[in-house]
Protein backbone atom coordinates (compact mmCIF):
# COMPACT_ATOMS: atom_id res chain seq x y z
CA UNK A 1 0.00 0.00 0.00
CA UNK A 2 2.77 2.27 1.19
CA UNK A 3 3.94 1.93 -2.75
CA UNK A 4 1.05 2.87 -4.49
CA UNK A 5 0.96 5.85 -2.19
CA UNK A 6 3.91 6.80 -3.63
CA UNK A 7 3.33 6.41 -6.84
CA UNK A 8 -0.19 7.98 -6.81
CA UNK A 9 1.76 11.24 -5.26
CA UNK A 10 4.63 11.03 -7.51
CA UNK A 11 1.55 11.01 -10.16
CA UNK A 12 0.46 13.54 -9.16
CA UNK A 13 3.31 15.42 -8.81
CA UNK A 14 3.98 15.46 -12.58
CA UNK A 15 0.47 16.58 -13.37
CA UNK A 16 1.29 19.57 -11.37
CA UNK A 17 4.35 20.56 -12.83
CA UNK A 18 2.83 19.94 -16.22
CA UNK A 19 4.88 17.13 -17.37
CA UNK A 20 3.59 15.10 -20.42
CA UNK A 21 2.47 11.90 -19.40
CA UNK A 22 4.41 9.96 -21.73
CA UNK A 23 7.72 11.40 -20.50
CA UNK A 24 6.87 9.91 -17.27
CA UNK A 25 6.17 6.71 -18.48
CA UNK A 26 9.23 6.12 -20.44
CA UNK A 27 11.70 7.45 -22.80
CA UNK A 28 10.34 7.88 -26.29
CA UNK A 29 10.83 6.27 -28.83
CA UNK A 30 11.34 2.71 -26.49
CA UNK A 31 10.76 0.66 -29.77
CA UNK A 32 10.45 0.87 -33.46
CA UNK A 33 8.16 3.59 -35.41
CA UNK A 34 5.96 2.53 -38.25
CA UNK A 35 5.77 4.92 -41.59
CA UNK A 36 2.81 3.96 -43.42
CA UNK A 37 3.77 5.52 -47.21
CA UNK A 38 0.34 5.73 -49.35
CA UNK A 39 2.49 4.21 -52.96
CA UNK A 40 3.93 0.74 -53.87
CA UNK A 41 7.49 0.08 -53.28
CA UNK A 42 9.44 0.97 -55.98
CA UNK A 43 7.86 4.06 -56.77
CA UNK A 44 9.35 7.55 -56.25
CA UNK A 45 7.55 8.55 -53.00
CA UNK A 46 8.80 5.04 -51.46
CA UNK A 47 12.27 5.92 -52.41
CA UNK A 48 12.58 8.53 -50.99
CA UNK A 49 10.77 8.06 -47.77
CA UNK A 50 12.77 5.37 -47.31
CA UNK A 51 15.66 7.89 -47.38
CA UNK A 52 13.54 10.09 -44.83
CA UNK A 53 12.59 7.38 -42.32
CA UNK A 54 16.35 5.78 -42.66
CA UNK A 55 17.80 9.39 -41.61
CA UNK A 56 14.53 9.75 -38.51
CA UNK A 57 15.46 6.28 -37.27
CA UNK A 58 19.11 7.29 -36.55
CA UNK A 59 18.26 11.00 -35.23
CA UNK A 60 15.98 9.24 -32.80
CA UNK A 61 17.58 6.14 -31.76
CA UNK A 62 14.92 3.75 -33.25
CA UNK A 63 14.49 2.00 -36.78
CA UNK A 64 11.59 4.16 -39.05
CA UNK A 65 9.83 0.87 -40.37
CA UNK A 66 8.48 1.56 -43.81
CA UNK A 67 4.91 -0.07 -44.94
CA UNK A 68 2.95 0.34 -47.81
CA UNK A 69 -0.62 0.91 -47.97
CA UNK A 70 -0.99 1.54 -51.61
CA UNK A 71 -4.72 1.93 -53.02
CA UNK A 72 -7.60 3.75 -52.14
CA UNK A 73 -6.41 6.89 -54.24
CA UNK A 74 -3.32 7.34 -51.32
CA UNK A 75 -5.81 7.81 -48.58
CA UNK A 76 -5.10 3.95 -46.94
CA UNK A 77 -2.29 5.39 -44.39
CA UNK A 78 -4.62 7.91 -43.07
CA UNK A 79 -7.57 5.53 -42.91
CA UNK A 80 -5.04 3.27 -40.46
CA UNK A 81 -4.43 5.97 -38.24
CA UNK A 82 -7.80 5.78 -37.17
CA UNK A 83 -7.50 2.66 -35.36
CA UNK A 84 -4.20 3.82 -34.12
CA UNK A 85 -2.85 4.79 -30.27
CA UNK A 86 -1.27 8.30 -30.39
CA UNK A 87 1.44 7.07 -28.80
CA UNK A 88 3.95 8.17 -31.57
CA UNK A 89 4.70 4.51 -32.82
CA UNK A 90 2.19 4.82 -35.78
CA UNK A 91 2.99 7.70 -38.46
CA UNK A 92 1.79 8.24 -42.35
CA UNK A 93 2.15 9.67 -44.88
CA UNK A 94 -0.36 12.37 -45.86
CA UNK A 95 -1.11 12.83 -49.34
CA UNK A 96 -3.62 15.53 -50.80
CA UNK A 97 -5.85 12.55 -51.89
CA UNK A 98 -6.69 12.70 -47.99
CA UNK A 99 -8.36 15.96 -48.49
CA UNK A 100 -10.33 14.93 -51.01
CA UNK A 101 -12.06 11.79 -49.53
CA UNK A 102 -14.93 12.96 -46.99
CA UNK A 103 -16.34 14.56 -50.48
CA UNK A 104 -16.11 11.17 -52.50
CA UNK A 105 -16.43 8.39 -49.95
CA UNK A 106 -18.61 7.54 -46.79
CA UNK A 107 -16.21 7.88 -43.85
CA UNK A 108 -16.53 8.32 -40.44
CA UNK A 109 -13.63 10.93 -39.73
CA UNK A 110 -12.55 14.53 -40.42
CA UNK A 111 -9.41 14.63 -42.11
CA UNK A 112 -8.83 17.53 -40.36
CA UNK A 113 -9.43 17.32 -36.87
CA UNK A 114 -8.74 13.49 -36.36
CA UNK A 115 -4.61 13.74 -37.41
CA UNK A 116 -2.33 15.03 -36.14
CA UNK A 117 -0.47 17.10 -38.42
CA UNK A 118 3.26 17.05 -37.74
CA UNK A 119 5.60 18.41 -40.52
CA UNK A 120 5.03 18.71 -44.40
CA UNK A 121 8.15 17.31 -46.16
CA UNK A 122 7.66 17.65 -50.00
CA UNK A 123 5.67 17.94 -53.04
CA UNK A 124 5.88 16.11 -56.77
CA UNK A 125 7.08 17.56 -60.45
CA UNK A 126 3.98 16.08 -62.42
CA UNK A 127 3.78 15.60 -66.00
CA UNK A 128 2.23 13.85 -68.91
CA UNK A 129 3.97 11.25 -71.17
CA UNK A 130 2.85 9.25 -73.92
CA UNK A 131 5.08 6.48 -75.79
CA UNK A 132 8.39 7.68 -77.89
CA UNK A 133 6.28 6.32 -80.86
CA UNK A 134 2.97 7.61 -80.50
CA UNK A 135 1.58 9.38 -83.47
CA UNK A 136 0.54 12.21 -80.54
CA UNK A 137 3.87 13.86 -80.85
CA UNK A 138 2.45 17.50 -78.81
CA UNK A 139 -0.07 18.41 -76.77
CA UNK A 140 -1.89 19.84 -79.86
CA UNK A 141 -2.15 16.57 -81.02
CA UNK A 142 -2.92 15.39 -78.03
CA UNK A 143 -6.72 17.54 -77.86
CA UNK A 144 -7.17 17.00 -81.62
CA UNK A 145 -6.93 12.80 -81.22
CA UNK A 146 -9.05 13.38 -78.11
CA UNK A 147 -11.59 15.78 -79.99
CA UNK A 148 -12.12 13.29 -82.79
CA UNK A 149 -12.70 10.24 -80.61
CA UNK A 150 -14.35 11.47 -77.32
CA UNK A 151 -13.78 8.99 -74.36
CA UNK A 152 -11.54 6.65 -76.36
CA UNK A 153 -8.22 7.95 -75.63
CA UNK A 154 -6.68 5.87 -72.32
CA UNK A 155 -5.00 7.43 -70.28
CA UNK A 156 -3.27 5.94 -66.69
CA UNK A 157 -2.74 7.93 -63.22
CA UNK A 158 -1.65 6.70 -59.85
CA UNK A 159 -5.17 5.90 -58.92
CA UNK A 160 -8.89 7.20 -58.66
CA UNK A 161 -8.85 10.48 -57.01
CA UNK A 162 -5.30 11.28 -56.93
CA UNK A 163 -3.67 14.61 -58.02
CA UNK A 164 -2.54 13.65 -61.14
CA UNK A 165 -6.66 11.96 -61.72
CA UNK A 166 -7.92 15.02 -60.62
CA UNK A 167 -5.85 17.66 -62.64
CA UNK A 168 -6.02 15.73 -65.74
CA UNK A 169 -10.13 15.89 -65.46
CA UNK A 170 -9.63 19.42 -64.73
CA UNK A 171 -7.04 19.98 -68.22
CA UNK A 172 -9.96 17.66 -69.96
CA UNK A 173 -12.41 19.61 -69.33
CA UNK A 174 -10.32 23.10 -69.57
CA UNK A 175 -9.32 22.02 -72.87
CA UNK A 176 -13.11 20.26 -74.24
CA UNK A 177 -12.27 16.76 -74.11
CA UNK A 178 -13.27 13.92 -72.52
CA UNK A 179 -10.83 11.14 -71.95
CA UNK A 180 -10.68 7.27 -70.58
CA UNK A 181 -8.96 6.99 -67.06
CA UNK A 182 -6.85 3.97 -66.04
CA UNK A 183 -6.14 3.88 -62.32
CA UNK A 184 -2.91 2.09 -60.93
CA UNK A 185 -2.01 1.48 -57.90
CA UNK A 186 1.39 3.54 -58.37
CA UNK A 187 4.03 4.94 -60.20
CA UNK A 188 5.72 1.62 -60.44
CA UNK A 189 2.41 -0.14 -62.26
CA UNK A 190 1.68 2.73 -64.06
CA UNK A 191 4.88 2.91 -65.92
CA UNK A 192 5.03 -0.94 -66.83
CA UNK A 193 1.25 -0.50 -68.26
CA UNK A 194 2.78 2.64 -70.40
CA UNK A 195 5.89 1.01 -71.91
CA UNK A 196 3.50 -2.35 -72.70
CA UNK A 197 1.48 -0.48 -74.78
CA UNK A 198 -1.65 -0.72 -72.51
CA UNK A 199 -2.46 2.78 -71.95
CA UNK A 200 -1.77 5.95 -74.41
CA UNK A 201 -0.70 8.54 -71.92
CA UNK A 202 0.17 8.51 -68.67
CA UNK A 203 0.09 11.39 -65.79
CA UNK A 204 2.59 11.17 -62.80
CA UNK A 205 5.27 12.40 -61.14
CA UNK A 206 8.47 12.79 -62.96
CA UNK A 207 9.69 8.88 -61.98
CA UNK A 208 9.12 8.76 -65.76
CA UNK A 209 12.26 11.29 -66.78
CA UNK A 210 14.65 7.75 -67.03
CA UNK A 211 12.45 6.55 -69.39
CA UNK A 212 11.79 9.61 -71.26
CA UNK A 213 16.01 9.86 -71.69
CA UNK A 214 15.93 6.36 -72.80
CA UNK A 215 14.41 7.42 -75.58
CA UNK A 216 10.97 5.23 -74.80
CA UNK A 217 8.63 7.84 -73.52
CA UNK A 218 8.31 11.24 -74.91
CA UNK A 219 6.91 14.64 -72.27
CA UNK A 220 3.68 16.92 -73.50
CA UNK A 221 3.69 18.99 -70.92
CA UNK A 222 4.42 19.54 -67.02
CA UNK A 223 2.47 20.93 -64.24
CA UNK A 224 4.91 22.92 -61.88
CA UNK A 225 5.02 26.57 -62.10
CA UNK A 226 7.65 26.36 -64.72
CA UNK A 227 9.50 24.53 -66.71
CA UNK A 228 11.90 21.73 -65.36
CA UNK A 229 15.46 21.70 -65.56
CA UNK A 230 15.36 17.99 -66.90
CA UNK A 231 12.89 18.52 -69.71
CA UNK A 232 13.74 22.43 -70.84
CA UNK A 233 11.59 21.31 -74.31
CA UNK A 234 8.63 20.57 -72.35
CA UNK A 235 5.69 23.46 -71.70
CA UNK A 236 4.04 24.24 -69.01
CA UNK A 237 0.41 24.08 -68.26
CA UNK A 238 0.35 27.26 -67.79
CA UNK A 239 2.27 28.17 -71.38
CA UNK A 240 -0.40 26.05 -72.66
CA UNK A 241 -3.62 28.29 -71.60
CA UNK A 242 -4.78 26.41 -69.18
CA UNK A 243 -4.04 27.81 -65.91
CA UNK A 244 -2.82 24.83 -64.05
CA UNK A 245 -0.28 24.67 -61.46
CA UNK A 246 0.06 21.20 -59.11
CA UNK A 247 2.85 20.32 -56.73
CA UNK A 248 0.49 18.40 -54.35
CA UNK A 249 2.27 18.74 -50.89
CA UNK A 250 2.65 16.09 -48.83
CA UNK A 251 3.84 15.54 -45.39
CA UNK A 252 3.55 12.98 -42.04
CA UNK A 253 0.92 12.90 -39.63
CA UNK A 254 -0.34 10.93 -36.88
CA UNK A 255 -2.92 9.68 -34.97
CA UNK A 256 -5.53 12.39 -33.30
CA UNK A 257 -4.72 13.44 -29.36
CA UNK A 258 -0.70 13.25 -29.41
CA UNK A 259 0.62 14.87 -27.18
CA UNK A 260 2.25 18.33 -27.88
CA UNK A 261 5.88 17.30 -26.32
CA UNK A 262 5.57 14.08 -28.58
CA UNK A 263 4.48 15.74 -31.49
CA UNK A 264 7.76 18.25 -31.32
CA UNK A 265 10.24 15.44 -30.83
CA UNK A 266 9.13 13.77 -34.58
CA UNK A 267 8.81 16.86 -35.54
CA UNK A 268 12.40 17.93 -34.50
CA UNK A 269 13.81 14.97 -35.92
CA UNK A 270 11.96 14.82 -38.95
CA UNK A 271 12.97 17.97 -39.77
CA UNK A 272 16.13 17.00 -39.50
CA UNK A 273 15.82 14.17 -41.40
CA UNK A 274 14.27 15.35 -44.20
CA UNK A 275 17.14 18.38 -44.63
CA UNK A 276 20.09 15.96 -44.72
CA UNK A 277 22.02 15.91 -47.80
CA UNK A 278 21.19 12.11 -48.64
CA UNK A 279 17.38 13.03 -48.51
CA UNK A 280 17.98 16.26 -50.37
CA UNK A 281 19.33 14.06 -53.47
CA UNK A 282 16.97 11.72 -53.08
CA UNK A 283 14.25 14.01 -53.97
CA UNK A 284 16.23 15.93 -56.35
CA UNK A 285 16.20 12.54 -58.28
CA UNK A 286 12.38 12.86 -58.74
CA UNK A 287 12.53 16.97 -59.31
CA UNK A 288 10.89 17.33 -55.59
CA UNK A 289 12.36 19.59 -53.34
CA UNK A 290 11.69 20.58 -49.78
CA UNK A 291 8.75 22.25 -48.87
CA UNK A 292 8.40 22.19 -45.62
CA UNK A 293 5.66 23.63 -43.07
CA UNK A 294 6.13 23.18 -39.22
CA UNK A 295 3.30 21.77 -37.04
CA UNK A 296 0.66 25.02 -36.67
CA UNK A 297 1.13 25.93 -40.56
CA UNK A 298 0.34 22.21 -41.61
CA UNK A 299 -2.35 21.65 -39.63
CA UNK A 300 -3.63 25.50 -40.73
CA UNK A 301 -2.52 23.92 -44.46
CA UNK A 302 -5.33 20.85 -44.12
CA UNK A 303 -7.91 22.78 -42.94
CA UNK A 304 -7.51 25.28 -46.31
CA UNK A 305 -6.63 22.42 -48.25
CA UNK A 306 -10.08 20.85 -47.37
CA UNK A 307 -12.20 23.37 -48.49
CA UNK A 308 -10.33 23.67 -51.97
CA UNK A 309 -10.59 20.39 -53.19
CA UNK A 310 -14.52 20.58 -51.77
CA UNK A 311 -14.34 23.22 -54.64
CA UNK A 312 -12.34 21.50 -56.94
CA UNK A 313 -14.69 17.84 -56.24
CA UNK A 314 -18.11 19.84 -57.42
CA UNK A 315 -16.31 21.30 -60.32
CA UNK A 316 -15.41 18.35 -62.08
CA UNK A 317 -18.67 16.95 -60.78
CA UNK A 318 -17.05 13.84 -59.04
CA UNK A 319 -18.94 14.26 -55.66
CA UNK A 320 -20.86 11.60 -53.76
CA UNK A 321 -24.59 11.32 -54.15
CA UNK A 322 -26.00 13.06 -50.82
Amino acid sequence: MKRRQVLKTLGAGAAALGAPAYAWAQKFPSQPIKLMVAFPAGGPTDITMRVLAENAGKILGQTVIVENRPGAGGTLPAQQLQLAKPDGYTLAQIPLGVFRLPYTAKINWDPVKDITYILCVTGYSFGLVVPADSPLKTWADFVAWAKANPGRLTYGSTGALTSPHLTMEEIAQKAGIELNHIPFKGSADLMQAILGGHVMAAADSTGFIPHVQAGKLRVLNTWGAKRLAKLPDAPTLTELGLGIVQASPYGIGGPKGMDPGLVKTLHDAFKQAMEMPNHVEALAKYDQELMYMGSQEYSRFAAETFKKEKALIEKLGLAKPS
